[in-house]
């Protein structure tokens, strides 16, 4: 009955099926694919969340991935924001356009909370390749600045240290308090 449901006209009726589907267990790629290009953002949000519930070995397969890395790319920014989300969720993803799209959105998206999101998945994934885009998230606002501190803790790399000596001086608290606990716990 869920499949049934989640051709329905009403973008509503299509995102709750979509959900009874994922309580269901894991939600097939091909319906993934078809949901994620859904003409609803609500239905393309859920989509994304979806990808991430897939147990301990069920990543989502490569064309489900192309698709989410489309999504960093979306209109509406609350699919952007669950799409960095979900790659922080399964942080193995290294390829280069996943990599190419998070930074893309932590260094520019209008939305703060999209850059939030992508710099907490940077963190997640730990792509040496990142780091500097991690550390100019340093100069954003302060909950992107608390977010690029806890991520620097994914990077072996002296610059990594250099940026959390850096976030002591910050004038956020928790900013400070995240760098002393990271430092004091090398």
């Amino acid at each position: 009955m869920a499949e049934l449901l989640a051709g329905d006209a009403d973008p509503t009726v299509r995102g709750a099926a979509l959900g009874a589907l994922g309580r269901l267990g894991p939600v097939e790629d091909e319906e993934l694919l078809r949901a994620l290009g859904d003409s609803d953002p609500g239905v393309r949000r859920r989509a994304v969340a979806l990808t991430t519930r897939r147990g301990v070995d069920g990543s989502p397969g490569v064309e489900v991935i192309d698709r989410l890395v489309e999504m960093l790319d979306d209109l509406d920014p609350s699919v952007v924001e669950m799409a960095a989300w979900a790659f922080g969720e399964f942080a193995p993803d290294r390829s280069d356009a996943t990599l190419v799209g998070l930074c893309r959105v932590a260094a520019g998206h209008d939305s703060p909370l999209c850059r939030e999101a992508a710099v907490a998945a940077l963190g997640a994934i730990g792509a040496p390749q990142t780091l500097s885009v991690v550390i100019d998230a340093l100069d954003d606002t302060v909950n992107i600045r608390r977010r690029a501190a806890i991520a620097l803790a994914a990077f072996d790399d002296p610059r990594a240290e250099e940026g959390l000596r850096r976030c002591l001086g910050d004038r956020d608290w928790q900013v400070r308090q995240a760098a002393e606990e990271l430092l004091a716990a090398d």
